[in-house]
């Protein structure tokens, strides 16, 4: 791509990081952490023991966080919804089914889309999200997930009905 393209990016007319940056935050404090003991416990300053869990503790949080912001990230646009790295054109969604009258954890009946399969590749909606019902071309059905699920639903029903999105 040359100086002169730009390539544009679509509006975003919703999007969810998937988890924030600032738990890595855990790694210097679980270092500190550890030095206070060492003070406390008449050990004096030894950095060894720190150090690894300054490395440990922020490499692993790295790598969770990293596979969070890869897979459980929405982004909405005009064109498609993405959940994790699966994208779906919005063309391809045919209505957004209303919020479900029993949560799945209930033992009342479930509405059809509550055990569709969820888009993204995760094999469920992720943890700390909620699902929106929606139906695709072909009546497939399938959940959309997101944590500020209302936003999400009302963006999406509107984009699916027709109706003008505002990006916020």
């Amino acid at each position: 791509m040359s100086d002169g393209q730009l390539q544009e990016r679509p509006e975003r007319l919703f999007f969810e990081t998937g988890a924030s940056w600032y738990w890595l935050v855990a790694g210097p404090a679980s270092a500190i952490a550890m030095l206070l003991i060492q003070f406390k416990g008449g050990v004096g300053f030894q950095p060894v023991v720190p150090l690894i869990f300054l490395v440990l503790v922020t490499g692993f949080l790295y790598i969770q966080v990293k596979a969070a912001r890869i897979h459980t990230s929405v982004e909405l646009t005009r064109e498609a919804l993405r959940q994790g790295t699966e994208v779906t054109k919005l063309s391809h969604i045919v209505r957004v089914f209303p919020p479900a009258e029993h949560s799945v954890k209930s033992r009342e009946p479930l509405e059809k889309w509550q055990t569709s399969r969820a888009l993204g590749e995760l094999s469920g909606v992720p943890r700390g999200r909620t699902a929106i019902g929606v139906e695709l071309t072909g009546k497939r059905t399938a959940q959309a997930w997101a944590r500020n699920h209302r936003a999400l639903r009302a963006a999406l029903t509107a984009l699916v009905e027709g109706e003008t999105v505002d990006a916020s």
